[in-house]
C-alpha cells in the first residue's frame, strides 16, 4: 500500500494546481492556526468546550452503535438494516456525551456527520477560515464528531477537502479504477447517501472477497494529525478511521453534480441498458464511445449548425435547461 502524496501548507494557487492532477494529497499543518486545532492542543475538553461556545442549539442526527461492533458503522447481517441506530441531539450534546464515555473501556459508538457548521456552529467559518475553499464556488464547511469509529470506504460526487481538528484519523484510498475489487454494497439503500464497499480494509476477508486484495494493491493511505488536510478528488472511495478516543474534522465538499449527476445517469443505465441483448449493447456502447466517452465527443454535432446541435450542443445553462425539459417529457409519457 503507497503512501498519498505528501505537502506541507500550500498556499491557495499551488493548491489548485495540484488538484488539477485529480489525485489526493495530503497538504500538513494547513490549519494548525484554527482556535479549535491550538485548542485541542491544550486538551480535548477545551477543543469541544470552544465548540460547545459556538453552538446554535439545532439538533443534528447522530449514529449511535453498540460496543461490540467495534466503531464499525455498517450494515446488519442480512444487509436490509444496520447495525446502528440514528437519534436527535444538540452537537454540544454529543460533544458532552463524548467526553463522558472517553475513559470507558468498552464505550458505545457515537458519530455525528456532515453537519453543516452555518447552520449548527454559525460563527465558525469567521473564526477558521481556509481559503483553498473559500476559492470554491459552492464549498460549504461541515463537522463531524465520533470516538473511535471507522466509515466504511465510500465516494463522494464531489471534491472534498477534510480538516483533521481533533484526534487523528487514518485514510485509506482507492482509485476510480478499483471499483470492480472493491465488492460495492447496495446503491440505493446506503449508510448515509453514497454506496460503500462491502470488504473491511482493517480485517479484509480474502475468502468473501477475493478480488480485495487487487484493490488493496492500489491503495493509498496516510495518517493525519491535528491541523493536517487531505484532498480527496471526485469518485475516489476513502476509508476513513478516526484512531483516539476524541476526534473531530471538518470538510468542505465542492464541484458537486447538481440532481444527481453522472450517478443518476449511472442507475438510469441499469434500467435501460445492462439487461438489453448483447448486440443492443454493444451497439450502445458505440453510442456512449462517440457521444461521450470519446475524445472527440465534444464535437459530434460540430456537423450541425450551431442553432440546431440541440442537447448535445455546447455546455451552458441554455443546453442544461434544455436537456431537463426533454427527460422531463419522455419521463412523463
Amino acid at each position: 500500500m503507497r503512501t498519498i502524496e505528501d505537502h506541507g501548507p500550500i498556499g491557495a494557487d499551488a493548491f489548485a494546481e495540484l488538484a488539477a492532477a485529480r489525485r489526493p494529497f495530503v497538504m500538513r499543518g494547513l490549519a494548525h492556526d484554527w482556535p479549535l486545532v491550538a485548542a485541542g492542543r491544550r486538551s480535548a475538553w477545551d477543543a469541544f468546550g470552544l465548540l460547545g461556545s459556538l453552538d446554535a442549539g439545532q439538533p443534528a442526527e447522530v449514529m449511535v452503535a453498540a460496543p461490540e461492533v467495534r466503531g464499525r458503522f455498517f450494515y446488519g447481517p442480512d444487509v436490509t438494516g444496520f447495525n446502528f441506530e440514528r437519534l436527535q441531539a444538540k452537537l454540544a450534546d454529543v460533544g458532552r456525551r463524548l467526553i463522558e464515555t472517553a475513559d470507558d473501556p468498552s464505550p458505545p459508538a457515537i458519530y455525528a456527520g456532515a453537519n453543516e457548521t452555518r447552520q449548527h456552529f454559525p460563527r465558525f467559518d469567521a473564526s477558521h477560515p481556509l481559503p483553498h475553499a473559500a476559492m470554491q464556488r459552492d464549498a460549504r464547511s461541515r463537522i463531524w464528531l465520533c470516538n473511535r469509529a471507522e466509515v466504511a470506504a465510500h465516494f463522494d460526487l464531489s471534491d472534498n477537502i477534510a480538516v483533521v481538528a481533533l484526534g487523528r484519523r487514518r485514510f485509506t484510498l482507492f482509485p476510480p479504477e478499483a471499483t470492480g475489487d472493491l465488492y460495492v454494497g447496495p446503491l440505493n439503500h446506503t449508510l448515509a447517501g453514497q454506496p460503500v464497499s462491502m470488504a473491511d480494509p482493517l480485517e479484509p476477508d480474502f475468502e468473501r472477497y477475493p478480488r480485495f486484495a487487487a484493490a488493496l494493491a492500489v491503495a493509498q493511505t496516510a495518517e493525519l494529525a491535528p491541523g493536517d488536510a487531505i484532498f480527496i478528488p471526485t469518485m475516489w472511495w476513502h476509508h476513513v478511521q478516526a484512531l483516539d478516543t476524541l476526534n473531530v474534522l471538518v470538510n468542505y465538499w465542492y464541484n458537486d453534480q447538481p440532481h444527481g449527476g453522472p450517478f443518476l445517469a449511472f442507475v438510469h443505465s441499469l434500467w435501460a441498458i445492462r439487461d438489453l441483448p448483447d448486440a443492443d449493447r454493444a451497439a450502445w456502447r458505440a453510442w456512449f464511445e462517440h457521444f461521450v466517452f470519446g475524445p472527440d465527443a465534444a464535437d459530434a454535432a460540430s456537423h450541425l449548425p450551431e442553432g440546431a446541435r440541440g442537447v448535445n450542443g455546447a455546455a451552458g445553462p441554455a443546453r442544461s435547461e434544455m436537456i431537463r425539459q426533454f427527460i422531463l417529457r419522455v419521463l412523463s409519457r
